[in-house]
């Protein structure tokens, strides 16, 4: 099932030899909007519409869930489960890119060969968090965001620290960053789905072209967080002046259209 989304133009398109719905907005410069788990939520379709308004045009594929279905427990677990078993998603694979970071790689290529400019903007989210890392391997992806990276899965030590890149992709990877592509990260510093040593890889990796957002969600903080909050730029934004979520989104935005200008 595939849902009409307000304000959005709805096309299928196929790469790798897979079609997907993608939703499409806005003018200007491009962004490639990856959904979090479940799917296209309301909450992730709103964000998509303030980087609208920003001046961006936004590339949002559904890879999973159904467009704009509401949150609940089961529809995540459900979700969670067929991600998991799914071939072109690595939930736990310490050095390996997704598959469907190729496919959506494609993407971002093809957006930036129609919009000019110096490339295109990514953020991924939650279980395609990680995302914008291997993808901004292709001279296309010039701004990656990286919102609560959740994969692979924090079970052991060492998936805590990782981000599912192999020695090579690094090595890419950071020579980009230094030859001056910055890279931006957000968490809740609560999130045991973003441990610190998630971040701790990329402060180490890539040095000060790595900015990081890290929101205290620790019990009794300042704006009474739930401990338990993970998504920054969608479920868990509170959209009042001053709030750290709202600040976030105002820096995601202002990173995008500075690299992007």
């Amino acid at each position: 099932m595939v849902t009409e989304l307000a304000g959005f133009d709805l096309t299928k398109i196929t790469y790798e030899g897979a079609t997907r719905p993608m939703y499409r907005a806005g003018s200007g410069p491009g962004v490639v909007v990856i959904h979090e788990i479940p799917g296209i939520t309301p909450p992730v379709a709103e964000f998509a519409r303030t980087l609208v308004a920003a001046g961006f045009t936004v590339f949002m594929p559904s890879l999973f869930g159904t467009p704009g279905k509401t949150k609940t427990t089961g529809y995540t677990i459900s979700t969670i489960l067929r991600a998991c078993v799914s071939k072109e998603f690595h939930c736990l694979a310490l050095d390996k890119p997704s598959p469907i970071t190729t496919w959506l790689t494609a993407l971002a290529r093809d957006a930036h060969e129609e919009l000019g400019g110096p490339g295109v903007g990514v953020v991924g989210m939650c279980l395609t968090g990680g995302f914008g890392l291997a993808m901004m391997l292709d001279p296309a992806v010039v701004a990656p965001v990286l919102s609560q990276p959740s994969t692979p899965f924090a079970v052991s030590k060492q998936r805590k620290a990782s981000l599912g890149l192999n020695s090579e992709d690094w090595a890419r990877v950071e020579q980009k960053v230094a030859d001056g592509c910055a890279v931006m990260g957000l968490r809740f510093t609560g999130d045991s789905n973003v441990p610190d040593e998630r971040f701790a890889t990329l402060r180490d990796r890539l040095g000060d072209n790595f900015i990081a957002i890290e929101i205290d969600s620790s019990a009794g903080n300042q704006h009474g967080i739930s401990t338990k909050a993970h998504s920054v730029l969608t479920q868990d934004l509170v959209d009042e002046p001053g709030h750290p979520t709202q600040e976030a989104l105002a820096k995601t935005v202002e990173f995008l259209q500075a690299r992007l200008a």
